[in-house]
């Protein structure tokens, strides 16, 4: 079945859609790195699909793209990838990876969004200090 079909078929009547009372639906669904119910950037209509999860011990990403050629199989359609450097060479490696594997330009610069907003997240949050005053001890 073609994409087309398919996004006229799930695109009111998903069980991921989130409606609220302003004119946005959102969706929950894997692989959507904006979170927009449109054709665009629907994972699960899109032949080639990237998603940005956190690791499972929590600590780094775990990058998942759906593969083109294997559609008929699938255990072998997903490809997980698990990223654990520091930021930067993550976010060079999405790069790498979405360049080499033909991936949208919009889609590309979605992953990496989505990746800097978990590695921030994942970042420990350092205590405030109190500020002496004038009538501090000392």
């Amino acid at each position: 079945m073609s994409a087309d079909v398919q996004w006229q078929i799930i695109r009111n009547c998903s069980s991921f859609l989130v409606k609220r009372k302003e004119k946005a639906i959102f969706t929950k669904e894997p692989h959507n790195l904006k979170a927009r119910n449109s054709a665009r950037y629907n994972g699960l209509i899109n032949k080639k699909t990237v998603g940005i999860e956190p690791a499972p011990d929590g600590k780094g990403i775990q990058m998942v793209m759906k593969r083109a050629h294997v559609s008929r199989h699938p255990n072998k359609m997903y490809h997980k990838i698990l990223l654990k450097k520091d930021n930067r060479k993550v976010l060079k490696s999405i790069c790498n990876i979405m360049g080499k594997g033909k991936y949208r330009r919009g889609l590309k610069w979605a992953a990496m969004r989505r990746a800097c907003a978990l590695l921030k997240s994942q970042k420990p949050v350092a205590p405030l200090k109190k500020k002496g005053g004038r009538h501090s001890k000392k």
